[in-house]
């Protein structure tokens, strides 16, 4: 036997207790980043593994690799509408923020390991970010939902607080080890870093999709293998060039997640996927590179610092931010909760290692042990504070299951399953009766072994499969009707407006959407609009009603063919 022989069936294996042991997290609350961990200290030479592993150059080079597909799959499934939102507090979260947690966290490191005031502030900066996108996931396991301007914000700054951290921890290490002058010496390095990885970020994000969208390649498989090259591209030319590749690769994810390209939703889930092995391998691998024993040598040091952290540095951080932008006390409560440390802080707590730092492996250790500690804390206990602090929501309407079949390469459609549940909105009703937007169309139903040709009668029943041609745009009104959530809120479909025959009755409307409307349920729209407004009517004749602004789009005749719909948005600040 090879030795690659067995490193194959010891990889297998830590990956399938891995991949197993993140069932488990949403069973105890725990975030899988903890449970990766563990597994790699057990597999560890002090463990009952025997692994012997010490290589922190091999654990940097495989971390940065893994973060950097985490970040690209990070911006790939964050929409601009996000950003445009909360970009504001989300980027003085993520760099002023992180800032300041640094400060009061290195000091008091200072002061409570006994190591100089510059020692002190390097473990301030490694423990400066945040991993909030762990934390969703441990809300979703649960059943928790908050609303979009507070989850935006606190992913948003997930994604861009990380370049922030980066940044102080190699600034830090420059000055203690290669004797790099404070001041202009980081304010340049800050603009070098910042500024060229947001230039190449977005640059290769533009030229990226030109090239996915204009090269037709032989195999479908290799669209998602193109656009993780893309990603890649992106990084290394913004680190060689002394940008911040994690900033440019995550800007390029970003601008490819946001423009439509040929099989997208295949791409989307091979790096989500790849995303997934990428956070098991690291973890594990940080895993191995602790010795568990030299845990206990810090422990009460490591408790005392984490509690700084969690309970001082990180909400004098957020409160002043948050704050200044209109967030309620208890929304700031929260934030200041879900500063969640993760992968990035063991990673960094790697480089005063590689770059010969004396004291490095006791701040080794110590990061371990704080990210240990505010992993399984907040991470267990986030799901309370949510539901004490009143910020939970009911969640979105969504389909009890679809299944994106393809993004069709030259039309700007998809081809979509959806399975309905066994109590959906739309069972017992008609085709006709559904109020889907108006560029939809039903291709065909099964039921059981039989298919079923979709006509205006068709009358649908609990696990029917549909087959649904449609704009990625109305993808959200479309989950909306075939959901299980009649009470769905209105509210939700602020950001776009939803086109609609002229012949939808009110009540179809009231019942596909949850529209809470005071008009005669057997109103058309195009009966409603010519009894409230002078004829003849013309395209772009408006009329408010209910909260929502209805426009005229298409006349035939006298004839009202096509009708646009907008909710009227809510305030920023309700909640």
């Amino acid at each position: 036997m090879f030795p690659v022989d067995k490193l194959i069936l010891l990889a297998a294996v830590l990956l399938l207790v891995g991949i197993l042991s993140s069932k488990l997290s949403a069973r105890i609350g725990l975030p899988v980043l903890v449970l990766f961990l563990v597994i790699g200290m057990l597999a560890g030479e002090s463990g009952i593994g025997g692994i012997a592993f010490d290589n922190p150059e091999g654990a940097h080079a495989l971390g940065t690799l893994a973060l950097a597909i985490i970040l690209f799959d990070g911006g790939l499934q964050t929409p601009t509408a996000s950003i445009r939102a909360v970009w504001k507090p989300a980027s003085l979260l993520a760099t002023f923020g992180v800032l300041v947690t640094a400060l009061i966290t290195g000091t008091a490191a200072a002061y409570i390991l006994g190591l100089p005031l510059l020692e002190g502030l390097l473990l301030g900066a490694i423990v400066g970010s945040t991993d909030a996108a762990a934390v969703f996931s441990l809300l979703r396991n649960a059943g928790i939902h908050i609303n979009k301007r507070l989850k935006s914000t606190l992913e948003i700054e997930s994604a861009s607080n990380d370049p922030m951290a980066i940044f102080l921890t190699v600034g830090l290490l420059e000055v203690l080890v290669n004797g790099m002058q404070p001041g202009m010496g980081l304010l340049e390095l800050f603009v070098m870093q910042m500024g060229v990885g947001a230039v190449v970020g977005l640059s290769v994000g533009w030229l990226s999709v030109k090239l996915i969208n204009r090269i037709h390649l032989v195999a479908s498989g290799l669209y998602p293998v193109l656009v993780a090259a893309c990603g890649f591209l992106s990084f290394g030319v913004s680190a060689n060039l002394g940008g911040s590749g994690f900033l440019a690769i995550f800007l390029t994810g970003v601008f490819i997640g946001n423009h439509r390209i040929a099989f997208q939703r295949s791409t989307f889930l091979f790096h989500d996927g790849l995303a997934w092995l990428s956070q098991i391998v690291m973890f594990v691998v940080l895993g191995l590179l602790i010795n568990p024993l030299s845990l206990l040598d810090v422990w009460f040091e490591g408790l005392v610092i984490a509690a700084v952290l969690i309970l001082v540095a990180r909400p004098l951080a957020v409160a002043p931010v948050m704050k200044l932008f209109g967030f309620n006390t208890r929304e700031i409560s929260l934030v200041s909760w879900v500063g969640l440390r993760g992968s990035v802080p063991i990673i960094l707590a790697i480089f005063p290692l590689m770059f010969g730092l004396e004291g490095a492996e006791l701040i080794f250790n110590v990061v371990f042990f704080v990210v240990l500690i505010s992993a399984s804390i907040q991470g267990t206990t986030l799901p309370f504070v949510a539901r004490k602090l009143k910020l939970t929501e009911k969640p979105p309407a969504l389909p009890a299951a679809s299944l994106e079949i393809t993004a069709l390469e030259e039309v700007d459609a998809d081809i979509v399953e959806y399975t309905l549940s066994e109590q959906p909105r739309a069972a017992g009703r008609r085709l006709s009766q559904m109020a889907l937007p108006d560029t939809t169309v039903v291709a065909m139903i099964t039921r059981g072994n039989e298919v079923i040709p979709p006509r205006g009668s068709t009358e649908l029943h609990p696990r029917d499969h549909l087959f649904v041609v449609l704009r990625p745009e109305t993808r959200p009104f479309v989950d909306c009707v075939f959901s299980d959530a009649p009470d769905k809120v209105s509210s939700d479909f602020s950001d776009q407006p939803l086109r609609l025959k002229g012949s939808t009755t009110l009540g179809d409307l009231a019942h596909s959407y949850g529209f809470k409307l005071t008009e005669d349920d057997e109103l058309t729209l195009d009966a409603l609009l010519r009894a409230k407004l002078p004829v003849p009517l013309s395209a772009g004749d408006t009329l408010a009603l209910d909260g929502m602004t209805l426009t005229v789009e298409g006349v035939l005749g006298e004839r009202v063919t096509t009708v646009a719909l907008q909710i009227a948005a809510h305030s920023e600040n309700d909640t």
